[in-house]
């Protein structure tokens, strides 16, 4: 039997479903296990909404014996067997929430949203997965993508392409605009094919033109060169035209006078790059280096009349400010230009690119990337320090950063450090001086003095790593590794290229939880308390307990609340905390212990989208659902009546006036009537005060006293049946979710604005700074901590050359020698396979004056005094963010915002933000005046 025939033992509804979670966990495991062996182009992979598939793994993830929990009592030392409860199954497969709307082009094919993130916002199941998935659950709609492979040599990697390229094709006919969806590893001749057959137009006559920002850039020919290869970008224009003159281009590249037009495909056998610096300047120059890679080619150089915005560097004559020159967004690339506008505006990075670089072009290194990256890169800076204040479009370097950095392809958010470890790292290999990397055994410490061993692993190093990057970018420090066992020490001396520094921090969070009544005896309070970052949801719940003053025969249940629902139940005590997002609603139920183990019932609240809707429709969520415990396992109608009447009872007017709040902050209920609502006391006072204005109902509330129109739901909230009082619920489910209608008359009864108020939904804000209320940390703090001794985890142990064995070391890491060019990354971003988080902590760092003489354990006579000189900043969270940099023209010492395509000046004194991601500084020579103890400072002269 093979794995798709398993697993088929049970009917409910129609479908097809295996026996247990467990079979249904391990069939679709076995699936993708298959699908990890034959990865391949063509391959079909389908999207899933993240929080669909959640659902299904929470309901596969439990296994029969994972439903009673060990849980400690804080009286006593035994221990309590609690059963818990088994999740929900999950109801049809619902990619709603990822489909943003239907194309405006050729078919009905489904748009995905822009700002997807894999793992955040959808996950890929491939084509047998996904087929098991529907026949158990239904749902959809199905959102088919095909792996391709990106990259070259051996960097080649499979990625599923989930953004196909989308271009829009101008007809110059009618000038109507239509969408055209190709993958970016279709060929142009596929693009003619698809252009002639949407508009109708005979192949011969078809002409199309790169149309990128309006302008004719290049004639496409029609050939087996890829989309990605023509550097074809998400949403640009492309132009077609039908060929009626003599004068048009012929696809053959010659135009009518028979002149070869400079529009030629590129031949993997006659691969020809260019230096060059970008279009004609002001002068009446153009500037441009040729260098065709092809064996025993040579040299031609033009003109080198070039503004390098730093001064004269060496005769290099100055004709207009540059660097001032915005980068465009070709689509989620702001990461890209952040990095780039930091390395653009490295000093010794622009004097060594705006010269004839071509001599150190490395192409035959096989960690490189046959100098095309250097290439790409160089001909990218010298555009933006020769173009004025113009906009650049760097699609060509794009298109290269994608052949050979697969990892930063498509139209996706990626991290701004990641990229610069990769230029760095590249740039390094495509200029290395060595082309023929020599052997070279490396010696043990064996006890000899720290300086001879740091001079010796810096020549080994030099002897296989020499280019510009290492002259300028590359320090040393010294890595001592004890074992804890047998005391032997390791000590190397190793280069780096940055400094990734960790961002020290409390060890506590604070959180805000609502807390609701399961009873009705009271309004829904907020309480912020603080518990170990690393905590369980038990400390969370031991936290409110006393904030609250939660009585003896009480219990608090966490939920997460999301689109106004109960999204998630936090039932298991030893949850950890990590697995909430600060972003996350969370609220608390207060239940009676003598309904421990009954059926809950889940009210969500419902009002008219609109007033004059018709036939009985357009009903939309609203507020924070309300939790009750059911007395029966089988309730009637009249029993849920009666539980929902007392759940609404706080919230029902006076006769004379409406209840008032007297204070919210964030969406929250913060305050009534001036008292804190974290204080017993004074929720207690402000809970009578504020009671005065309700009318309490008493215990036996009938049924009948609830005017509201209740609604039986199923999992999926898509059905409702009306809820009458000799209506029975059959058992089942262990939560009951029904709809509550609130119409005109309800609303002038009860006042839902304690529900309304609450920030149910999370919103993403605008891209700004964060101000923190935290207090800030300073620049040395982080290098403390990175240089602080720490073990080894234990998946990166150390073996041991004494014991013979790997063994979790101890490890110190000292400065020994810094470069010109200082790099610090903060490390904002931590991620694990559940978590991914940000930290938006205030990092205190020095512009000026940078002194790290203290750090260097090597004494020599060069400065280590640096100044900053960019930043790349990341605002917002994790993949919703959005990247800029800011960056000091030298030569007029101004400092200036690079936000893509829009350039502007900035005060030097509002650059230090908590956005600060990776930072830039360059050292300051010093001069020692004897006997006076006061220095004078100047720049490197390099």
């Amino acid at each position: 039997m093979t794995i798709a025939d398993s697993g088929c033992l049970m009917e409910n509804g129609g479908s097809c479903l295996p026996c247990t979670p467990e079979e249904e966990r391990k069939i679709v495991k076995d699936l993708m296990d298959e699908a990890e062996l034959d990865l391949k182009e063509g391959n079909l992979y389908y999207i899933v909404s993240a929080r669909w598939f959640a659902r299904w793994e929470s309901y596969v993830g439990h296994s029969s014996d994972d439903h009673l929990v060990d849980m400690q009592s804080s009286d006593s030392q035994d221990l309590a067997v609690v059963p818990m409860s088994i999740p929900d199954r999950p109801g049809q497969i619902n990619n709603s929430d990822i489909v943003e709307n239907r194309s405006d082009g050729e078919g009905d094919d489904l748009e995905l949203a822009r700002t997807l993130l894999e793992g955040r916002d959808y996950v890929l199941v491939p084509q047998k997965v996904w087929e098991k998935l529907v026949q158990w659950y239904k749902g959809g709609p199905a959102l088919p993508r095909k792996m391709i492979s990106q990259g070259v040599f051996n960097k080649k990697q499979f990625n599923v392409e989930v953004y196909p390229l989308r271009l829009k094709l101008i007809d110059s006919r009618d000038a109507y605009e239509f969408t055209i969806r190709l993958s970016r590893k279709a060929s142009l001749h596929e693009l003619y094919e698809r252009v002639c057959t949407l508009r109708g137009t005979e192949r011969e006559k078809a002409i199309i033109w790169d149309y990128f920002n309006k302008h004719k850039q290049s004639l496409l020919v029609d050939s087996n060169r890829t989309l990605e290869e023509s550097n074809l970008q998400m949403d640009q224009e492309i132009l077609l035209e039908l060929q009626v003159h003599e004068s048009y281009p012929s696809q053959s590249g010659e135009d009518s006078t028979g002149n070869e037009l400079a529009l030629v495909a590129l031949e993997p056998s006659r691969t020809s790059m260019s230096i060059a610096g970008g279009p004609t300047l002001s002068n009446g120059h153009s500037i441009t280096y040729s260098l065709n890679l092809r064996p025993g080619s040579a040299l031609s150089s033009g003109p080198t009349d070039i503004d390098d915005g730093f001064g004269a560097y060496s005769g290099v004559r100055r004709v207009e400010r540059g660097g001032l020159a915005g980068l465009q967004n070709m689509g989620n690339t702001c990461f890209m230009n952040s990095a780039l506008q930091c390395l653009v505006h490295t000093p010794p990075l622009v004097k060594y690119f705006l010269q004839d670089y071509s001599d150190e072009i490395n192409t035959e290194n096989p960690l490189g990337m046959h100098g095309e990256l250097a290439l790409a890169f160089g001909e990218l800076l010298r555009k933006l320090w020769s173009s004025g204040r113009t906009t650049i479009a760097p699609r060509a370097f794009k298109g290269k950063l994608a052949l050979f950095a697969p990892q930063f392809s498509g139209y996706n958010q990626h991290d701004s450090q990641e990229l610069l470890a990769f230029l760095l790292d590249g740039l390094h290999e495509d200029l290395n001086r060595v082309k023929q990397k020599p052997y070279i055994e490396m010696k043990d410490w064996c006890g000899r003095p720290d300086k001879e061993v740091a001079a010796e692993c810096w020549r080994n190093h030099k002897a296989r790593n020499d280019s510009i990057i290492v002259d300028v970018c590359q320090g040393q420090y010294k890595s001592t590794l004890v074992c804890p066992v047998c005391s032997k020490i390791s000590i190397t001396f190793d280069p780096f290229m940055y400094l990734s520094l960790p961002l020290p921090s409390t060890v506590t969070r604070s959180m805000t939880v609502m807390v609701f009544y399961g009873n009705g005896s009271g309004l829904p309070m907020p309480y912020t308390v603080s518990v170990l970052k690393n905590g369980l949801c038990r400390d969370l719940i031991q936290a409110l307990s006393t904030a609250c003053c939660l009585r003896s025969d009480e219990s608090l249940l966490l939920a997460e609340v999301y689109d106004h629902k109960i999204y998630r139940l936090f039932e298991n005590p030893f949850e950890s905390l990590t697995s909430i997002k600060d972003e996350e609603y969370i609220v608390a139920y207060r239940l009676s212990h003598k309904g421990t183990g009954k059926r809950k019932l889940e009210i969500v609240h419902q009002e008219k989208s609109a007033p004059d809707f018709l036939k009985g429709s357009g009903w939309k969520d609203f507020g924070a659902p309300l939790l009750a415990q059911s007395e029966d396992d089988s309730p009637s109608g009249a029993d849920i009546e009666l539980a929902a009447s007392r759940l609404l009872s706080p919230l029902r007017r006076t006769s004379s006036s409406n209840v008032v709040h007297s204070g919210t902050e964030n969406g929250f209920l913060s305050e009534v009537n001036g008292e804190p609502s974290n204080s017993c006391n004074g929720q207690f006072e402000s809970m009578d005060q504020s009671m005065d204005n309700i009318e309490s109902e008493p215990e036996d509330t009938s049924s009948q006293d609830l005017l509201f129109q209740l609604f039986l739901t199923d999992d999926r909230y898509s059905s409702r049946k009306p809820i009458f009082k000799d209506s029975v619920i059959k058992p089942g489910a262990n939560r009951i979710k029904i709809f509550l209608g609130w119409t005109e008359k309800e609303h002038k009864l009860y006042d839902p604005s304690y529900l309304k108020d609450l920030p149910v939904v999370y919103h993403k804000t605008g891209f700004s700074a964060k101000k923190t209320r935290q207090e800030a940390v300073s620049l040395f703090s982080c290098l403390e901590a990175f240089l602080t001794e720490e073990p080894l985890g234990p998946d990166d142990m150390w073996y041991c050359p004494g014991c013979k064995e790997h063994r979790q070391a101890t490890k110190k890491l000292d400065l020994w020698a810094l470069p010109e060019i200082l790099v610090f990354h903060l490390k904002r971003f931590s991620y694990s396979r559940y978590l991914k988080n940000k930290l938006d902590t205030f990092v205190d760092f020095p512009i000026h004056n940078l002194d790290l003489s203290k750090f260097v354990k090597q004494k020599d006579e060069k400065s280590y005094v640096y100044e900053l000189y960019a930043i790349s900043n990341h605002y917002g969270g994790l993949g919703g963010g959005h990247y800029t940099a800011f960056a000091k023209l030298i030569d007029d010492n101004r400092w200036y915002n690079f936000d893509d395509s829009r350039v502007s000046p900035v005060n030097e004194a509002d650059i230090k933000t908590s956005a600060a991601y990776v930072l830039f500084y360059r050292r300051v020579e010093t001069e020692t005046k004897v006997g006076l103890g006061e220095t004078s400072q100047g720049h490197t002269g390099s």
